[in-house]
């Protein structure tokens, strides 16, 4: 299985992700945000956290608009996976990949802590942990409130593609939305950082499962 991690300026969680990846067993290829094609092959691309730009004008915003954004749109179009976390989420709403917007946290403080989380819909990057299964991972933003109108939100939860709720609202997202799916549910936008809990020794794993499955999941029969 291959998967592709963008890197933009500014980023610092692509290394993290890029190492999630290959753990689980995937085929890892880093890209910079100037090039227009993602490399042949990919099944999934990894945004990472991070403060893209500097997180100037609209978080994610600029990053959005550089040239492999526009080819990770069409990977998409073609029913590719993606996950965004973090800053990455923040690029797949600017980018219209997925709905909605993430706000400045209702504290209006920067947040940095583990958090509880229930899992919701099921999609290849969830199955791995089971429907309404609790788990714990870390946080690291200071935009995270996730806002959507309410007819967004409804057919969010009608058509099941709330994929992580925190069990503890942090930063004040709508109905304590931590993660969302696409219509296709192949894309995978969460502010939580699953990247950050696959080693026992840095005292979380919860975000094993994730990578475990995905990449099974895709990975030539």
């Amino acid at each position: 299985m291959k998967a592709a991690v963008i890197v933009f300026p500014g980023s610092n969680c692509d290394r993290d992700l890029a190492v999630a990846f290959e753990r689980a067993g995937a085929d890892v290829t880093r890209v910079w945000h100037k090039e227009t094609d993602l490399p042949e092959g990919v099944d999934v691309v990894g945004i990472p956290g991070g403060f893209s730009y500097g997180d100037y004008l609209r978080c994610g915003a600029i990053a959005a608009q550089s040239p492999i954004c526009r080819a990770v749109v069409r990977h998409t179009e073609r029913g590719g996976y993606a996950l965004g976390i973090c800053n990455g989420f923040q690029v797949l709403t600017e980018a219209r990949m997925l709905p909605g917007v993430l706000m400045r946290n209702a504290g209006l403080k920067f947040l940095c802590r583990t958090v509880g989380l229930t899992v919701g819909a099921q999609s290849e990057f969830t199955a791995g942990y089971g429907e309404a299964a609790e788990i714990a991972l870390p946080i690291a933003h200071h935009d995270g409130n996730y806002r959507a109108d309410a007819e967004t939100l409804d057919r969010l939860e009608g058509e099941g593609r709330v994929a992580f709720r925190y069990t503890d609202n942090p930063n004040g997202s709508d109905r304590d939305i931590a993660g969302i799916l696409s219509e296709n549910r192949r894309v995978l936008g969460m502010m939580p950082h699953p990247e950050r809990a696959v080693d026992a020794g840095h005292g979380a794993t919860d975000g094993q499962p994730l990578f475990a499955h995905l990449v099974g999941a895709l990975a030539p029969a």
